[in-house]
């Protein structure tokens, strides 16, 4: 993965973020390593449960695993924390492939201080750490609203999107992935399978595969067919006077009752009725 960022300018969005919401936030890279965050010390909470070593084993690992599953998803993720505070993560996405993510922690979502105790003392009771000191550090936190935390991942949302609009992070355009995107979005409407992927760029499957999953999140055929997926409901929407079969042939489906089909387990809705709700929501 070639990309760098703009450390400069990206510090002055994360703060701006902070200032906006008082939430920590943290950019990681595609290989799930910490680039920067503001403000740089974590809460006094999470710094103390750190300290115990099979705790601190869990917030890695709990890091890593909101960050593969985020992924192969294209909206922030909200979760709870195996410590029992809440944490969002989005990708940053460069077009299509994946090259890091955003991420925000230490939020305490509870009703009251009380509550919330109660709930992160039975799930930290294995670990080896003062519980005095522990209770403190909770009581710390400021309560922040369920609503307050999606709107903050909204957020979250738009500065991944505004940091690349913004070019704070650039992968240089020679990178394999990038090649193999811009080829498989040109070439949509053609046969496109990972044999020929593989003979034009001269790479194994194995290679294919390993760019494929890292990059965007899945393998090379379900990349192919949610690229196909997202072309079509762009075509549904913004072109209402072509056919059904029109579109399929535009984006590389040869059998008109597999494109529908296979519309309908991606969307959740068969191609006519995802055309006639933009067009009753006003979308078209």
């Amino acid at each position: 993965m070639v990309f760098t960022f703009d450390l400069d300018r990206l510090n002055q969005l994360l703060k701006d973020f902070y200032i906006l919401t008082k939430i920590r936030i943290t950019v990681f890279n595609s290989e799930f390593t910490e680039v920067t965050s503001y403000p740089v010390e974590r809460a006094p909470f999470c710094n103390l449960v750190r300290t115990d070593e099979k705790a601190l084993k869990k917030c890695m690992a709990c890091d890593r695993e909101a960050c593969k599953r985020v992924s192969k998803l294209h909206t922030p993720y909200i979760y709870q924390c195996h410590a029992g505070l809440t944490e969002a993560i989005a990708p940053i996405r460069l077009g299509n492939i994946l090259i890091g993510y955003l991420f925000f922690g230490h939020v305490f979502p509870y009703e009251s201080h009380e509550v919330g105790w109660e709930n992160i003392k039975e799930l930290c009771r294995e670990y080896q750490l003062d519980m005095d000191e522990l209770k403190a550090a909770c009581f710390e936190r400021p309560i922040t609203s369920t609503d307050f935390v999606i709107a903050a991942s909204h957020i979250l949302e738009s500065v991944a999107y505004y940091l690349c609009l913004e070019r704070m992070v650039v992968m240089k355009n020679e990178a394999l992935p990038m090649q193999i995107d811009a080829y498989i979005t040109e070439h949509l409407s053609e046969n496109l399978n990972s044999q020929l992927l593989c003979e034009h760029f001269q790479i194994s499957r194995t290679h294919l595969y390993h760019i494929s999953k890292e990059n965007f999140g899945v393998g090379i055929a379900n990349h192919i067919r949610n690229l196909r997926i997202k072309k079509a409901k762009k075509l549904l929407s913004d072109q209402p006077n072509i056919s059904i079969s029109e579109v399929a042939s535009a984006c590389g489906f040869d059998d008109y009752n597999y494109f529908i089909s296979m519309f309908k387990r991606v969307v959740g809705m068969p191609p006519k009725q995802y055309r006639n709700s933009m067009h009753s929501s006003g979308a078209m």
